[in-house]
This record gives structure tokens, C-alpha cells and sequence, in this order.
């Protein structure tokens, strides 16, 4: 299949090994929207009744007591607070990034079994940080593609059943706004891992409107996951870190 050249919100080449394909099957999201994102310390499931989604995880009572061990909503903010304002990791030094691994390594131990089947991943989220940082948006966050286009949002949409889209927005030369958008195809490989087949992008710049290059598909880890934020692994190590939207809910 071919690959897009110039953009994807979250953008990672597939792996080699090939996964046996399983069609996806969630919650309705009419349905879903009734729900609240809970995260509690009881078990490692996460179910969805009428009241509540609960994305709960568990570990040992000694760790908890231990000063060392930090609670997942402890690491979220840790998290954010070292990479918000950072266009998304570009500003952030080599030794920032390894914080940032570790940080995000440390919350993926309390990742719940099945985070695919999650109805948590439904919603609209912000891309605030890639581990490269030139990967989400393709060329246009390039070293020379940063000094064209300012990246105003980067944005994932999860729809139910099965549907991705991907937005930048930008300004290009300081007075020009456009934006890159992609739709995508979401296919379930196993608990953790989905694979998305994206249609060419469109680009829109200023009241033009086109599409562009062909086909292209990524394939994605879901390393955990609660009613804020959601982490993710590329099929090339890249990680990705996505916080829910405000005006998002679930």
C-alpha cells in the first residue's frame, strides 16, 4: 500500500509481523456519551454500565504504601507538566525526553487489560507530545517545514465504530491559516494494538481546498488510557502522549 509522504497526525510505519485482523466492535456513541472515565485501584477491567466507564488497575498493597511508588493520576500530571508548552516535544532537551520515557513507562504498568475495547478512546484529543517530534504532521513539522507553517492544533477524533480523523491546523508565513486533515479506517489487531488505514489527506490553504498523495496506514499501540489522557507506542518506538479536549466528553 502506499504511503502518504507529507502528513499524519500520528504517523508510524507498520510492523513486520502480521497480527491476525479482528473487526472492531464498540459501545455505540450516543451510548458512550452517557458514561463518566473512572479510575480506581480495584481491579484491571474496564466495564461500562449506566452510571459509570471504570478503567481501573491494581497493584500489590505494600507498593502503594511505598514512598517511591506514585499513583497514575500522580504520574498524568507529571507528565503534562513537562511537556505542555513545548510544541509538542520540539523544544524539550534529550535528557527531557528520557524523563518523559520514563514517566510514561512507569503509568503504562497501570495500563487496563483490554484498552482497545476501551469506550474510553471514543472522543476528541490533542497530540501534546511525540517522542520525535517531526513525526506527527510529516513535513510540515520539519525542521525547515516549523519555519513555513506554525502548528496551531493537532488533533485526534475516535468515532464509533471504527473511525479515526487527524487535524493540524496551521498558519503558513504568519498570515496564512490552513490545515491538514486525514480519515481513517481503525482495525483491532490484538488487545492493545490497532492499526489504522488512512484516505489520501486533504489540504486546505486559505479558501483552497484539495486532496492530495495516496492511501497510507499506521499502526499504534495503546499503552494506557483513562478519562484525561491516553498514551501511545508506534511500531517504531515513537511515543505519543494525547490529552481528551475539554469540550470532549464522555
Amino acid at each position: 500500500m502506499a504511503s502518504s509522504p507529507a502528513f499524519s497526525v500520528v504517523s508510524f510505519s507498520s510492523v513486520n509481523t502480521e497480527p491476525s485482523v479482528t473487526r472492531l466492535n464498540f459501545v455505540p456513541l450516543n451510548h458512550i456519551r452517557q458514561y463518566r472515565g473512572v479510575c480506581d485501584l480495584r481491579g484491571r477491567k474496564c466495564r461500562a454500565n449506566r452510571n459509570a466507564i471504570t478503567a481501573s488497575v491494581s497493584f500489590p498493597a505494600q507498593e502503594v504504601s511505598s514512598p517511591s511508588q506514585r499513583r497514575p493520576d500522580e504520574l498524568a500530571a507529571s507528565i503534562f507538566s513537562k511537556v505542555v508548552q513545548t510544541d509538542r516535544g520540539v523544544t524539550l532537551t534529550k535528557e527531557q525526553h528520557l524523563q518523559v520515557a520514563e514517566l510514561t513507562s512507569e503509568l503504562s504498568k497501570y495500563c487496563i487489560d483490554s484498552p482497545v475495547t476501551c469506550p474510553l478512546i471514543f472522543g476528541e484529543w490533542d497530540v501534546v507530545y511525540c517522542s520525535n517530534p517531526t513525526s506527527p504532521g510529516g513535513g510540515f513539522r520539519s525542521g525547515f517545514g516549523r519555519l513555513i507553517f506554525k502548528t496551531n492544533e493537532m488533533i485526534q477524533v475516535v468515532e464509533a465504530p471504527d473511525t479515526v480523523r487527524n487535524k493540524v491546523s496551521f498558519s503558513a508565513l504568519g498570515f496564512l491559516d490552513g490545515e491538514v486533515s486525514l480519515k481513517g479506517k481503525l482495525i483491532v489487531l490484538d488487545e492493545k494494538w490497532i492499526k489504522v488505514v488512512f484516505e489520501p489527506p486533504r489540504l486546505k490553504l486559505g479558501s483552497v481546498e484539495f486532496q492530495f498523495g495516496g492511501e497510507s496506514e499506521v499502526q499504534l499501540e495503546i499503552t494506557y488510557i483513562d478519562d484525561k489522557l491516553r498514551l501511545g507506542k508506534g511500531s517504531r518506538g515513537s511515543v505519543f502522549v494525547f490529552q481528551r479536549r475539554k469540550s470532549s466528553t464522555v
